[in-house]
């Protein structure tokens, strides 16, 4: 390898959006993440809607107006 290319691996502090902070190795000086292994459903077992930029309401009111099917085959 060629020195002095490469950026410095260190040990950082990863800070969640629900509040937990952990230890993690980084090239960045601090990590802001949004979901974590203390938060995430699957090692929770508890459902959580984590909603980013409004996605899930948009999807809501789109499929709130959309024609009910009447179950008759045509």
């Amino acid at each position: 390898m060629k020195p002095d290319i490469h950026p410095k691996y260190q040990i950082v502090t990863a800070t969640c959006a629900c509040g937990n902070e952990f230890q993690t190795g980084s090239v960045l000086d601090g990590l802001k993440v949004e979901i974590c292994s203390a938060c995430h459903p699957f090692y929770t077992g508890k459902q959580k809607l984590v909603d980013t930029a409004g996605r899930v309401e948009r999807f809501q009111r789109k499929y709130a107006q959309a024609p009910k099917p009447t179950g008759k085959k045509k």
